[in-house]
């Protein structure tokens, strides 16, 4: 049976939509919203009626009728904690998102335009594996401080998709294996995913791990308190300058890779310095996720757009090789991954899970 999933993933600026028959794609757009469209909204979640006008120009504008879908497939958002795997879209999962408890994020809108648009249609709606996928060991969970655990915020979506496809592609049971997957993009999460879960990652979106493009990444605690008391610093001045200005901006002014390869190759020492230390920061979290396992690894997987720059995949290959063979999956799968959950579902294959 042929099945036709629609997804939708909102970004900050951009929706990504696409239409998937079966696992194959066969229409697809980013649609760009410029600064003065989005200056309008007060809130993310008032964005809505904006994009799901742009969804619907666009499923006009290819000759799909929402009564020729069988499901739709939406990016998850920030919900509470919980299981990876496919989930159907229900009320309490709305109220969630729209109440923005957990943060505020542009893929809150995920569900809330796949189940308008599945109603419309009288079909199901999915998220899939959102990023607040926490199957995190107890053991991993636990700080100095009793007040403060650490939290499993990171690329869930995507680090899934390329474990499951490098496990098939060798011939592999996911299940079965033990991968460490880093995901190199604007944030940096390292994974270890044991048994088909991922059993430890840093909260990549709370500035934890290896520094990123504009991330700052794990920060001397008390530095940064005298540093926030010297500077007269706000919580939001603050969470910025983690979070959007770290990293790489904070260093060299770009968060760009290429700008700063560029730098490189012209000579910038210090550009040549921070980026080394961009990556001896990955080198050090894969490694010490490996030495959580015994050593006992199957393969590392680099992922997420940096994967495609082979001055910095060349520095962490160098370093870590010894551990396991090492995977280059560049890019990201998220429209793929979005599809293959709703897909399972469908064919039978899993069964969705309901939002409690």
């Amino acid at each position: 049976m042929k099945y036709k999933i629609l997804v939708i993933n909102p970004g900050s600026t951009s929706t990504k939509l696409a239409v998937f028959e079966n696992k194959v794609r066969v229409i697809e757009e980013n649609i760009s919203h410029t600064p003065d469209e989005m200056e309008k909204f007060a809130d993310i979640v008032d964005q809505a009626k904006m994009r799901y006008s742009h969804i619907m120009d666009f499923l006009r504008k290819h000759n799909t009728d929402i009564q020729s879908l069988s499901a739709v497939v939406g990016r998850g958002g920030l919900l509470k904690p919980l299981p990876g795997g496919t989930y159907n879209i229900n009320q309490k999962m709305l109220d969630t998102v729209k109440s923005q408890k957990y943060g505020k994020h542009a893929s809150n809108l995920g569900a809330l335009l796949a189940k308008r648009i599945a109603d419309t249609a009288d079909i199901p709606s999915f998220i899939v594996d959102p990023v607040v996928v926490d199957e995190m060991s107890e053991i991993a969970k636990i700080t100095g401080l009793p007040e403060l655990r650490n939290r499993s915020i990171f690329h869930a979506l995507n680090q899934r998709e390329v474990a499951r496809n490098h496990a098939e592609m060798t011939g592999n049971d996911y299940q079965d294996m033990h991968l460490i997957v880093a995901h190199l993009g604007g944030g940096i999460s390292v994974g270890i995913h044991i048994g088909g879960k991922i059993v430890d990652v840093n909260n990549a979106l709370g500035g934890l791990g290896p520094m990123s493009p504009n991330r700052a990444g794990s920060l001397p605690a008390i530095d940064l308190l005298n540093l926030m008391k010297k500077e007269n610093y706000s919580f939001e001045e603050m969470e910025k300058k983690i979070v959007g200005d770290g990293g790489l901006k904070a260093h060299l002014g770009t968060a760009d890779l290429i700008k700063v390869e560029e730098m490189i190759e012209n000579g910038n020492k210090q550009a040549e310095l921070v980026l080394s230390a961009m990556s001896y920061q990955i080198i050090k979290k894969i490694a010490s996720l490996a030495a959580v396992n015994a050593g006992e690894i199957d393969a590392i997987i680099l992922t997420g757009g940096m994967a495609h720059s082979k001055c910095l995949t060349g520095k962490i290959i160098k370093k870590i090789k010894f551990i396991a063979p090492v995977y280059l999956y560049p890019g990201e799968k998220e429209m793929e991954a979005l599809t293959a959950g709703a897909w399972r579902v469908l064919t039978g294959e899993e069964k969705a899970k309901d939002y409690q």
